[in-house]
């Protein structure tokens, strides 16, 4: 640390134009120099010309002699050019010390498994990626599989294919690296937490704790077809444990992280259907993760141009609008309903209008209504959807409004 920061204020110093400075004062006093010495030697000479000195009456006055004077030059010139030379010599070894240190803070891009849990070992997670594994889903862009270490432990792998690591340069690897590592570092009941990535050929492993129940779509899938009941006070639950999941990453990191999509495949579900957000950053990361794949969940500023330039935690809020519509709702947002007329064209639009006309209890799921307490409070959680789902980011609420906003409607 000590080396650091001597470093750092020394390369803040040969910033300035000292060196210039120096070297010209070098110059002027050589220059100096040789036109003393020219004219001590033509006075010197035509001293020696001109015979011995003339006697007087008067007593003679002290002359101080050439030698002396000699003497008295070279001291100081000495003395300037020992100054400039140690000035140049330590803002040498501080650019020296300045570039070893930075050369030592440079990340290293390591080869191989990349572990952040001290439970799982790189030849035992190599080996388990090697094997066959069960397959939990697939999308465009890889799959999903389940698999069990040599000590015993399940993970989640997802395996993220069409990412050529060999041919992306070493800026791009370094980078891609250090965000995975603040990403593993993230701690949080409503975050899934990566414990290990590993980059092959032309895919990448990421590594996630096992969760059992499944995602938030795969659920919502067996509500629909009746095979699970999902009740109003879980389902209140599941959107509270995203928005604090969300708040965490918008207020509590810094600096902020951005989830960038945010869809119920990715929140997964354990066995009491506590939520745990999964592949935060990841969309930005990986490039080839567009949104365009998610476009019922993708706010319309981000949808219009498919960029992340624009995106923001309001959009963040957008897609959680969507879930909060699916679990008030229970229907998906790709069904055939919202293309026919009078629908609105989408899930969002459909509420937007029954909340207008006064409607909002018509969008409630038939399965969970019955109880008027309950039902009060999912026509509020509507309100809070429609708000979510604004056409403007501005007119959106942020994370930390809608904890309270949907704590207040029931007691977590």
């Amino acid at each position: 640390m000590i080396v650091g920061n001597f470093a750092l204020q020394m390369g803040k110093k040969s910033k300035q134009p000292s060196v210039k400075v120096i070297i010209l004062l070098l110059l002027l006093i050589s220059l100096h120099h040789s036109s003393d010495a020219k004219c001590q030697g033509r006075t010197t000479q035509h001293l020696a010309s001109s015979g011995p000195f003339p006697t007087s009456s008067t007593s003679p006055t002290p002359i101080i002699s050439p030698p002396f004077k000699n003497g008295v030059r070279r001291i100081i010139l000495s003395v300037l050019l020992g100054v400039a030379t140690g000035l140049m010599g330590a803002l040498l070894f501080a650019c020296l010390i300045r570039s070893f240190v930075r050369y030592l803070n440079k990340t290293p891009i390591l080869k191989g498994p990349v572990i952040f849990s001290p439970i799982i070992h790189p030849k035992t997670l190599h080996l388990a990626l090697r094997n066959e594994n069960q397959l939990l889903g697939s999308n465009p862009h890889g799959k999903y599989y389940r698999t069990v270490l040599d000590n015993g432990l399940t993970i989640a792998v997802k395996r993220l294919e069409g990412f050529t690591n060999t041919a992306a340069r070493k800026s791009e690897k370094r980078q891609s690296q250090q965000q995975l590592e603040r990403l593993a570092r993230l701690r949080h009941r409503n975050l899934m937490s990566l414990r290990a990535y590993v980059g092959e050929g032309e895919g990448v492993w990421l590594v996630y704790d096992y969760v059992g129940t499944g995602s938030l779509e795969d659920v919502m899938k067996r509500v629909r077809d009746n095979e699970v009941r999902l009740g109003w006070e879980v389902r209140l639950g599941i959107a509270v444990g995203v928005i604090k999941g969300l708040q965490y990453l918008h207020f509590e990191c810094d600096p902020h992280i951005l989830h960038y999509n945010l869809k119920p495949s990715n929140v997964m579900l354990d066995a009491e259907f506590e939520p745990r957000l999964a592949d935060c950053g990841l969309a930005k990361l990986f490039a080839k993760l567009d949104m365009a794949a998610t476009s019922a969940y993708t706010s319309p500023e981000c949808f219009q141009d498919c960029s992340f330039d624009r995106y923001s935690d309001k959009s963040d809020i957008f897609s959680f609008g969507m879930i909060l519509a699916v679990l008030l709702t229970g229907r998906d947002p790709a069904d055939a309903f919202f293309r026919e007329a009078g629908s609105g064209g989408s899930l969002g639009q459909w509420l937007q209008q029954l909340q207008l006309a006064g409607e909002a209890r018509e969008a409630l799921d038939k399965s969970i209504t019955g109880e008027e307490g309950e039902e009060d409070e999912m026509v509020m959680a509507v309100r809070i959807a429609v708000v979510c789902l604004s056409d403007e980011p501005a007119d959106r609420p942020s994370s930390d409004e809608l904890v309270h906003m949907l704590t207040q409607l029931h007691s977590f």
